[in-house]
C-alpha cells in the first residue's frame, strides 16, 4: 500500500468542489486515511513549495495557497500516487482532458484546482508536512477485497 498527499487549493474549496474531489478518489477505490481544512501559512507554504524557491512564479504560488483554506487529504491505495496523478490531469487545465479533476474544473495554471504528490518519496515528505502521525488513521475496509483483491 501506498500514501499520497492530497491538497483541494483555494480555489477548489471557494468554488465548493471539496466534496466531488473526494467523491471521486473513494469511487475509485483509494482509502482515505487523512483529512484536515487548514489556513496555509507563510512558512508552512514556503517549506511546501521550497523546491521552486528560484523560480519567478515561487511568490505568485505563495500568495495563493496562503489566500484561502485548503482541504488536506491523505490517501491510501496500491499505486495511490500514480491513481491520484492521473485522476487529476495535466497541471495546466487547458492540457486536462474531460473526465480529469483538472479537465472537468480547472481553468487556468495558475488556479489548477487541486495538489498532488509526484513521487512516494515526495508523498512522504508532504505527508509529514501537513499531517501528524498521529492524524493518519489505519483502518481496514469491510469488503476491500472487493477493490484490492490478494
Amino acid at each position: 500500500m501506498e500514501r499520497t498527499l492530497v491538497l483541494v487549493k483555494p480555489d477548489g474549496v471557494q468554488r465548493a468542489l471539496v466534496g466531488e474531489i473526494l467523491a471521486r478518489f473513494e469511487r475509485r477505490g483509494l482509502q482515505l486515511v487523512g483529512l484536515k481544512l487548514l489556513a496555509v501559512d507563510r512558512q508552512l507554504a514556503e517549506r511546501h513549495y521550497a523546491e521552486h524557491r528560484e523560480r519567478p512564479f515561487f511568490e505568485a504560488v505563495i500568495q495563493f495557497i496562503t489566500s484561502s483554506p485548503v482541504v488536506a487529504m491523505a490517501w491510501e491505495g496500491p499505486n495511490a500516487v500514480g491513481l491520484v496523478r492521473t485522476m487529476m490531469g495535466p497541471t495546466n487545465p487547458a492540457n486536462a482532458p474531460s473526465g480529469t479533476i483538472r479537465g472537468d474544473f480547472g481553468i487556468d495554471i495558475g488556479q489548477n484546482i487541486i495538489h498532488g504528490s509526484d513521487s512516494p518519496l515526495r508523498a512522504q515528505e508532504e505527508l509529514a508536512l501537513f499531517f501528524s502521525e498521529a492524524e493518519l488513521v489505519s483502518w481496514e475496509r469491510s469488503g476491500s477485497d472487493w477493490i484490492h483483491p490478494v
